[in-house]
């Protein structure tokens, strides 16, 4: 594997792992797609460093399980903003 690969993987996981954001928020601020992040740290992370895999792997199972959650949040967001319009 490319020592450049080796270093963004490490970047992107020390982010995630001191952050807690997103593998789409991380994606972003990296500039690099969504799947790329996904890849590096589902396949590519545990065999270069398992312990930072284990962390991030933590990180994104939280994610997950709040997934849920984030989306009922953006839907009632989207409403209430309508609603200002329309009361404008």
């Amino acid at each position: 594997m490319d020592s450049d690969i080796k270093i963004r993987i490490l970047r992107e996981a020390e982010y995630i792992a001191n952050s807690g954001d997103t593998l789409r928020s991380t994606a972003e601020k990296m500039g690099i797609s969504k799947s790329t992040v996904h890849k590096d740290m589902a396949k590519r992370l545990q065999y270069i460093d398992r312990e930072l895999y284990d962390k991030v792997r933590k990180v994104t199972e939280n994610n997950k399980s709040l997934r849920h959650i984030r989306g009922g949040e953006a839907t009632r967001d989207k409403y209430l903003r309508m609603r200002m319009k329309v009361e404008e």
